[in-house]
């Protein structure tokens, strides 16, 4: 009966499908009754046995037995064990608990059990939570003593002897673990308490036992918190390891030697370092290990160890590498400063680029960050070459892109045909993905074109100084340095900016939408070939492996600018996460083009046309259409309707022209929208000067048009209007960097330094000072200094990149 009933049960739950988030929903049948038991999160999947009582628990994500190979796999960890060091939970003091650290550490992982995973805690801190009682009972009893003998309210100074840990970790346990409780009672999570000694690992059956215990909490959805029992242990000193067995020294030998007893899938030990450095953190030539391979140890020099705690980076290394071995993944991370977004714990599960990484699995191909210095290297030989070398390694990549047309083509059919059969993108999208015949003949024209603009780029004097006799300043052209380009289905996108990349003089790194894996291949070889008539070929790199965005946007020591091309939405994204480095582009193409009460009708309907229907995708398309209000219910209005119609293109009203209609289409959610469709919206606006102000308001500083035959009117549109690119009687369209000259362009930029508008080669340029002087100093040009200043203004001449040296 008590199994028909916990059958009946849980279909009801079933049908119910239900998962609550709160403390009482695993169901235990006992006499005929169902009692709820304090469980944090279920999702039933399989029936187990506790004691004889039935239990709904939640199955795990994979067989246990290989570590992940990729931090992205660390997604699917089901069963996490989290190691808290000494330095991250104490205070900077040492005395007391950081509580603040310690919250934001219990809520990552009472909202990852929440989400089904198994969630053990290896934590430290008994002992500072003990000597903060300690000192706190000491010195209230001094002073105690010291009022009663003096019988005065002044206290004499107090000094406080030396605290024994194992005192300290008595006294400091219970406390501990009532904060503990305390915290995670907030999240309707239970915890439970188990000290463990060396002695709980080296006898089988204590093993056996502890494990047990481990498993039936687990099956509970309770979160074990372990830590070594200090008050109890001898002091630490050095012993061997037993064979294939990892002695218990630390909290880091004992969450190593815990996750692999409980077969975890993931331990993240968390300290006060940001991972691993192939030297002490803090010396000069230290360099952050993104990821640990086991037959790196050779690479790496240990320095001291934490300000508290007894392990160091190399216990943690050794714990790491023996539990990676046992087939749990390891994670080693700063828990004191998080990095990212503050939940280190939960960034590092979702797969973020978080502290060190340790993998059996080695890439073959080099990692970004090799690829990124490979580029540098290669960059600044490639901007030290004379301009003519530039120019026949872009002529080299137009003739390919000709030449192996038939192979571009066939890998173009591949990403076509897998991009239709899966349904993933939109038809935006995949016009974008899409090349011809034609399209690789203009894109050859194109780059012949950045050919022959780069012959006086690079190294180019804008500017000479004769500051003093024998004193000359020159400011000169130079690369910018490693340019990260950002781009999602438009493999046309490789081409050009390898071609404004070598042309500039500037390190290349590519991230390509994996929708146009196979076409973006083979232009990269392309790119390479052609570079290689001149010996650098790793100049542009095309990253292929598993890297986030989000990863590539904090290589802010290895990169100089990010260049986006795609949606604003990833535009928008790349912004968010690039904090240390300057991005270029718009997140935005809210275009608008006003057509005024003296506009011609053939102008008006020919140049929205064009700007609306030629490529709605394209950012440089009109979204919302501006009319004059003496404008409606005119033939030329009517006409306006009627050909927009006949494109199909939706149309949205906005609040005013709403106003004006009885019946009116759609009213527009925003006035602020990108549609990238065949959809606008219509506005009525009283004057020219009206118009100004809304597209100031809602436009994105992109592209705006006015269409009026009144020259003046234009020209104060011309000059008030606040856009990257202001047009008169001209196609929105025309914002492009091949249509203005420049061969081609890596973006639109409507930021408001550096480069503006379509941004071609000189976007791509900054400039530097070069000072020429014959033993001069400060000290000379001083009231006692025997020369005097002269600042004339000299005529500019090219110079060579051979003559002034490249960043």
């Amino acid at each position: 009966q008590d199994q028909m009933l916990c059958k009946h049960s849980k279909e009801l739950l079933h049908k119910a499908k239900v998962s609550i988030s709160v403390r009482c929903i695993t169901y235990i049948v006992k006499e005929r009754k169902i009692y709820p038991t304090s469980s944090p999160f279920l999702t039933l999947h399989a029936v187990r046995q506790w004691n004889n009582v039935p239990f709904f628990t939640v199955p795990l994500a994979r067989a246990h037995g290989k570590s992940f190979a990729h931090r992205s796999d660390l997604r699917q960890a089901k069963r996490i064990v989290v190691k808290l060091g000494s330095a991250v939970v104490t205070r900077g003091d040492e005395c007391g608990l950081a509580l603040g650290r310690l919250a934001s550490i219990v809520e990552q992982v009472a909202m990852l059990q929440n989400q089904g995973r198994e969630m053990m805690i290896v934590t430290s801190g008994a002992v500072a939570f003990g000597k903060q009682r300690l000192r706190h009972e000491i010195l209230l009893s001094q002073s105690v003593r010291q009022a009663l003998h003096s019988g005065q309210n002044q206290l004499k100074d107090m000094s406080l002897p030396v605290l024994e840990a194992r005192a300290c970790a008595a006294a400091g346990q219970s406390g501990l673990m009532a904060l503990y409780e305390a915290m995670f009672t907030q999240y309707s999570t239970c915890t439970a308490q188990i000290l463990v000694t060396n002695l709980d690992f080296h006898d089988d059956q204590k093993r056996r036992n502890l494990k047990s215990t481990l498993h039936e909490l687990l099956r509970m959805n309770i979160v074990p918190i372990i830590n070594t029992n200090d008050a109890v242990v001898p002091p630490p000193e050095p012993n061997s390891d037993l064979q294939g067995v990892i002695s218990i020294k630390d909290n880091d030998s004992l969450a190593a030697r815990l996750a692999v007893e409980m077969r975890a899938d993931l331990l993240i030990a968390l300290s006060d370092v940001e991972g691993l450095y192939d030297s002490p953190p803090g010396s000069d030539d230290a360099k952050f290990l993104d990821t640990f391979y086991p037959g790196d140890q050779h690479s790496i020099t240990y320095g001291t160890k934490s300000r508290v705690g007894i392990g160091g980076m190399e216990a943690k290394v050794k714990a790491a590498l023996w539990a990676l071995q046992g087939g749990t993944s390891v994670v080693i991370a700063n828990g004191t400063h998080p990095k990212v977004t503050g939940h280190v714990i939960t960034d590092i599960v979702e797969g973020k680029k978080v502290g060190t990484f340790f993998s059996e699995v080695k890439p073959a191909g080099p990692t970004v960050e090799q690829q990124t210095e490979m580029a540098r290297s290669a960059g600044r030989t490639l901007a030290s070459f004379e301009p003519e070398q530039r120019s026949d390694i872009i002529c080299a990549l137009a003739d390919l892109l000709t030449e192996r047309k038939d192979q571009i083509l066939s890998a173009n059919k591949k990403d076509m045909e897998h991009a239709v059969s899966t349904g993933r993108l939109s038809p935006a999208m995949v016009k974008r993905l899409s090349l011809s015949s034609s399209k690789l003949n203009s894109l050859s024209i194109g780059l012949r074109q950045i050919a022959v603009s780069s012959q006086d780029s690079v190294g180019r004097v804008l500017r000479r100084t004769r500051v003093a006799n024998n004193l000359e300043l020159e400011q000169i052209t130079v690369p910018i340095g490693v340019l990260l380009v950002i781009f999602e289905s438009r493999p046309d996108c490789l081409p050009q900016v390898s071609a404004l990349a070598i042309a500039s003089g500037n390190a290349l790194l590519l991230k390509g939408g994996k929708e146009a894996a196979n076409t973006n291949r083979i232009l990269h070889e392309l790119a390479q070939e052609a570079l290689s008539i001149h010996g650098v070929k790793d100049a542009i790199q095309l990253v292929s492996t598993r890297e986030e965005v989000e990863d590539l946007c904090r290589l802010e020591k290895m990169i100089d600018l990010i260049i986006p091309r795609g949606s604003s939405q990833l535009v928008r994204d790349i912004q968010r996460a690039a904090k240390g480095i300057p991005v270029l582009g718009h997140s935005e193409g809210i275009c608008h083009v006003y057509v005024d009460h003296e506009a011609s009708v053939d102008k008006a309907i020919k140049i929205i046309r064009d700007s609306k229907c030629d490529y709605p995708a394209a950012c440089n398309a009109m979204e919302t259409l501006l009319v004059h209000r003496e404008l409606l219910r005119t033939p030329l209005f009517d006409q306006l309707i009627d050909m927009l119609r006949t494109e199909h293109v939706k149309i949205h009203a906005g609040p005013k022209f709403a106003s004006y209609l009885t019946f009116s289409p759609s009213e527009v959610k925003s006035l602020r929208t990108e549609y990238g469709d065949l959809e606008c919206c219509i506005e009525v606006v009283d004057s020219m000067q009206e118009a100004v102000d809304h597209i100031h308001k809602y436009g994105s500083s992109h592209t705006d048009v006015i269409v009026t035959e009144n020259e003046d009117t234009a020209e104060q549109f011309l000059q008030q209007l606040d856009s990257a690119c202001v047009f008169w009687n001209a196609s929105s369209r025309f914002a492009d960097g091949y249509r203005f000259g420049l061969g081609a362009e890596v973006g639109i930029s409507t930021a408001r330094i550096h480069a503006r508008g379509p941004v071609g080669l000189e976007g791509l340029l900054t400039t530097k000072w070069v000072l020429r002087g014959e033993g001069h100093t400060a000290a000379d040009f001083s009231e006692q200094g025997s020369m005097t200043y002269l600042h004339e203004n000299l005529p500019v001449e090219i110079l060579t990149a051979s003559v002034i040296g490249v960043q």
